[in-house]
């Protein structure tokens, strides 16, 4: 390999890694921006360097993952679509990867409605009610934010395998109701597989830097 072959790699690396770089602190600004918000609403008085640190422990480790398995793993399967399927897998792959990164973040979300502690528990909520929370988050955030209040408060906080696993189940019902097209290729079994595939991981490593399992 020539000199000139060696500094285009090099370039391309550093360009890569300044990506990377790049990525992880606009995911750290954002998702702070949204805790900061969700504290204020819900008057939890968390501090600012608690969230600071808990963004930037769960952001650090998910653009490690991002970086040497979904990245990879992603390419591998727009180039498969291409090459062997021959469709075009990357309006798929973007959806799958969206759910990555929320995935990552989901079990901190319900917390807004978490019972808080030294408060006497008398009945907790039904399970439908409470994993309601889990599986439509964002829908509850939104209503919080446009000032609608729920007094809906439960003891679980979502940081366990059953969870994760109900979630698994939530991604792959909806993922195959939302890409199903009879008769069923290796296509459309990719596609359902790769959301609920994706927000398991993104799921995992958050229970991973929690230190769940």
């Amino acid at each position: 390999m020539n000199r000139v072959s060696k500094s285009k790699l090099l370039s391309v690396a550093r360009a890569a890694n300044n990506i990377m770089s790049g990525l992880g602190e606009l995911l750290y600004s954002i998702v702070l921006h949204i805790f900061k918000s969700i504290n204020r609403k819900t008057k939890s008085r968390l501090s600012v360097w608690y969230m600071k640190e808990e963004t930037s422990e769960h952001v650090r480790m998910l653009v490690k993952v991002f970086k040497w398995v979904v990245l990879p793993a992603s390419l591998f399967y727009v180039c498969a679509g291409f090459c062997v399927l021959g469709e075009n897998a990357i309006e798929s792959i973007l959806g799958a990867t969206l759910v990555f990164f929320y995935s990552s973040f989901l079990p901190d979300l319900p917390s807004i409605y978490a019972r808080k502690r030294g408060k006497k528990v008398t009945e907790d909520l039904r399970w439908y009610t409470k994993y309601a929370l889990l599986l439509f988050a964002p829908i509850f955030i939104l209503a919080l934010t446009s000032g609608m209040q729920l007094r809906w408060k439960t003891t679980d906080n979502f940081h366990n395998l059953k969870s994760l696993m109900i979630y698994g189940a939530f991604l792959l019902l909806g993922s195959f109701f939302a890409f199903v097209d009879f008769p069923i290729s290796i296509g459309d079994i990719t596609e359902i597989l790769s959301p609920p595939l994706y927000g398991i991981l993104g799921y995992l490593i958050h229970l991973k830097v929690d230190k769940i399992w």
